[in-house]
């Protein structure tokens, strides 16, 4: 028979694991938790030149927080209401792809950053995101910043 502060031990995780208290179990590779995150920027990227909207914001946590212009745009809606802009046209403005990725040893955040080409492909800037793991295998943006190479990094 467990012993009552067993008991008490096991249900009180149970609930915060309902809850969502408890952080997702995740793979102690790196390798491959870098992998899963280049390929959720990917798909992120892939909602541009696919041109919808609705995946593009299943892509941003609740506590979303993007830097443009002179004020961070803070929560989902905020976001959304910024980037819908971008998702009218029938032809994307930009396109962004990883180059570098790095995970907590923790496995519940991560970087990735990479070029930013305008439709011609010429290099126009670079991005930053950080992903948070809010699910297992289910990575939502929380911060995003991205910024205009200068004129002779742009001729490479």
């Amino acid at each position: 028979m467990p012993k009552p502060i067993d008991a008490v031990f096991f249900f009180v995780s149970l609930s915060l694991a309902a809850c969502g208290g408890a952080p997702p179990q995740v793979a102690t590779d790196p390798s491959t938790l870098e992998r899963e995150v280049a390929d959720t920027e990917r798909a992120f990227a892939k909602t541009m030149a696919d041109r919808d909207f609705a995946a593009f914001n299943s892509f941003l946590s609740n506590e979303a927080i993007f830097f443009s212009g002179s004020e961070p745009r803070r929560g989902k809606q905020a976001v959304a209401a910024v980037w819908q802009r971008f998702y009218l046209q029938p032809d994307a403005p930009f396109s962004w792809a990883p180059d570098k990725v790095q995970v907590l040893d923790s496995g519940n955040l991560a970087l990735s950053t990479g070029p930013v080409r305008d439709r011609s492909g010429k290099l126009i800037g670079r991005f930053t995101s950080v992903w948070r793991l809010e699910a297992p295998h289910t990575w939502r943006i929380v911060f995003d910043q991205g910024c205009e190479v200068c004129a002779e990094c742009a001729k490479s």
